[in-house]
């Protein structure tokens, strides 16, 4: 095998290797408890995961499986450190980071979100992230107040 073969390959390799930083956010970083352990956890799994391809004996094989662990074990550090955990609400009175939220649609549509950290979203479980449209909408509202999310009307029946 020629050097230069040898060296294009080390090259590509590489390249592969480097993937772009995860994006973050430049929001405030308010998580939930058990957002907060999440964070934690994962990053426990990145490092792991970097420890298990560091391992590896063959060079260009340790590069490509620590590439995605390298990526979260950063991500994951720097949203550790910025996290703010938030207690639980004590009042039911007005929408606010952590409540859990039934809303009526102008269509009709009732539906319920928990208002959470930007890293522990997931609206198909039925939590939103507290930067997302409909919970800068609810948030500081009360009970049967009428919020616009653009053209359309949400109407609040429950904080819980």
């Amino acid at each position: 095998m020629s050097v230069a073969f040898a060296k294009e390959e080390s090259a590509e390799a590489a390249s592969e290797t480097i993937l772009p930083a995860r994006p973050i956010s430049d929001r405030i970083n308010l998580v939930t408890e058990a957002g907060f352990k999440m964070l934690h956890d994962e990053l426990a799994r990145a490092q792991q995961a970097l420890a298990a391809a560091n391992m590896l004996e063959d060079v260009n094989e340790r590069r490509r499986q620590s590439a995605v662990p390298v990526r979260d074990v950063h991500y994951y550090a720097e949203r550790v450190r910025t996290a703010r955990p938030m207690p639980v609400p004590t009042s039911n009175k007005m929408v606010a980071f952590g409540h859990t939220v039934t809303f009526e649609r102008d269509d009709g549509r009732t539906q319920t979100f928990r208002i959470v950290g930007e890293d522990e979203a997931n609206p198909s479980q039925a939590s939103i992230s507290h930067g997302s449209p409909v919970a800068l909408a609810l948030i500081g509202k009360t009970v049967g107040d009428v919020v616009l999310l653009g053209q359309r009307e949400l109407e609040i029946l429950s904080i819980a």
